[in-house]
Parts: C-alpha cells; structure tokens; sequence
C-alpha cells in the first residue's frame, strides 16, 4: 500500500500546491477560472480526444459494464435522495446531494491518475465512466430540477438537455476520437503532435486548477458534507464494487478501473449546478471540500484493496 500512496501522492500534492498558490493570493481567483476553462475546453479536450482516437469504439463502449457502474451509481443515488427526503429536504435538495454522492471528479482528477498508475489500458473504461457520468446524471439532475419546479415534463427541456451535452467539450472531444477510430483514420504526424503536447498540460493544468477551486470552498454544515462525502468516497465504491464483480461479473482490469472512479471525491461541476440553480451551494462546496482531503487516503486504501 505504501507503494501505491507514493505513486498516488504526486497527483494530491498538485492539488496541494493550487490550493497553497490560490489560498495565499498569490493565485488569483481570476487566474484559477482562467485556468479551469483553458484545462476543460482544450488540455483536457486534447487528452481525451487522443485517449479515443487510439482506441477501438469496443474498448470504451460495452453495454454490460455501463449497467454495472449505473447500477451501483443508482443504489447510491436512492440513498442519498431517501435520507435527504427523510431530513424533510425538499426535492431539489435531494436531487442535488444525490449527485454529490454519485458523481466523482473523474475528468480532472480520475483519468490523468488511472491512465499514470495502470497505463494506457485504462484509458478505454476510465471514459466510459466519464460519459456516463456526463450523458446520464448531468442530464438527470436537470430534467429532476425543472420537473420539480415546473412539475410536469417540457418538450424544451430534452431540447436544453441536449444542447448542455453538444456544448460540452469533453463530449464533443471523447465523440471526435471515436469517430476517427471508428473511420479508422491515422491522424497526421503534426496533428498527433499538437495533440500529445497540448493533452500534456491536462493533468498538472487540471490538479492544480482543482486545488485553486477548493481553496475558494467553505466548509459549512459539516454533518451533511460528511454524510455526503462517506456516500461517496464509501458507499458508492462498495456498491459499484458489488455490481460490477458479483452481480455482473465484469472483467477484473476494467472492474478495477470502475471501482477506483467511483472512489473519487465529489466533482467540481456539482458546485457549478447547485450554483446555477440555487440549490444549496454552500453544501456541495464543503462536500467537495472535506470529500478532497479525505480521498488521499481513501483513494490509496481502494486501489490497495483492489490490487490485491
């Protein structure tokens, strides 16, 4: 175990050092937005473009294993709405915390890491469980919300829903890539290149940006925030680990990779949600906040498990 936190603390220490240079003002908020959006619409977007580009469409598309990881997602999120429901939680909150519980910053945090520890090779289940993240329960929160507050369905909102996923670049980049595998294309010698030195600057880009987030974040109503962050970094794993190995018998590599994402702290675009809608923000931000630190740990601890 030992081995793998040492392997595993580079990536923390990045955060470290983001939440030191923004927490000091040395690094401005300004800077950190500014570094968020150049890390998301194009290091990131390079990354994971030439993630699928050089992958065949089998290797990230497997129907099984999506049922697996939405199963353990789902007990997880009927979790997490039952007891904020039980808190005499309105429906959005509920919906909300649901997502803290579920979602994992697998696009910033999860793939540099699992592609870095296991190789390339993870690279295929590590985007499945990024597009999923993305297609199924960054459109579900939405349609949840507008439902609860308007209270019927609006032909508009599948229209809204769809125009978030085609707007969002690590869709478009991981949709690109395949279809360049799919054609089975070789991209030209500078345009790999470009591609390889700009996906480089996703992962220090992307690990320091989420240190400078979090060094904005407060860490208000502990109890919940601690509740939410054993959903995640515990419960979820447990049911994800159950799915994938017993129920669905998954292959033992990407079961490996499945579990170790769904061991990932609470992801930063819950905050930007709960934000837009006005649904408890400072929550989500101490989720992140609290479910971050306690991951150098936990994160090492599951890998460990898995590994042996």
């Amino acid at each position: 175990m030992i081995e793998i936190f040492m392997k595993t603390l580079p990536f923390f220490a990045l955060i470290g050092l983001g939440y030191g240079a923004c927490r000091s003002g040395f690094f401005p908020k300004e800077a950190s937005v500014w570094l968020t959006k150049f890390v998301f619409y194009f290091a990131l977007s390079a990354m994971l473009f030439g993630f699928a580009a050089s992958l065949p469409v089998t290797e990230i598309f497997d129907l099984s294993f999506a049922l697996a990881y939405l199963t353990g997602c789902f007990i997880v999120y009927a979790i997490a709405t039952i007891v904020a429901l039980m808190r005499k939680r309105g429906f959005e909150e509920a919906a909300i915390e649901a997502q803290c519980a579920t979602i994992g910053n697998t696009g910033f945090l999860g793939v540099p890491l699992m592609v870095s520890l296991f190789g390339p090779i993870a690279a295929g289940p590590a985007l499945m469980v990024l597009t999923l993240d993305m297609v199924v329960f960054s459109s579900l929160i939405v349609i949840l919300i507008t439902l609860a507050r308007n209270g019927r369905m609006q032909w508009a909102l599948l229209g809204t829903v769809a125009g978030g996923l085609l707007r969002n670049p690590m869709i478009v980049s991981i949709v690109a890539g395949l279809a360049v595998s799919a054609l089975g294309w070789s991209l030209p010698a500078p345009v790999q290149e470009f591609t390889d030195i700009l996906g480089a600057a996703a992962t220090p880009g992307a690990l320091f940006a989420i240190g400078a987030s979090l060094a904005g974040k407060s860490a208000e109503r502990i109890s919940v925030a601690a509740w939410l962050s054993f959903l995640k970094l515990f419960v979820h794993p447990l049911a994800v680990f159950i799915a994938a190995f017993w129920i669905f018998e998954i292959e033992a590599f990407p079961a490996m990779i499945m579990v170790t994402a769904a061991s990932l702290p609470v992801a930063g675009n819950v905050y930007i949600l709960a934000q837009h809608y006005g649904v408890a923000p400072q929550r989500v931000s101490a989720s992140i906040l609290i479910s971050t630190l306690i991951s150098v740990a936990t994160v090492t601890l599951t890998i460990a498990f898995l590994q042996g």
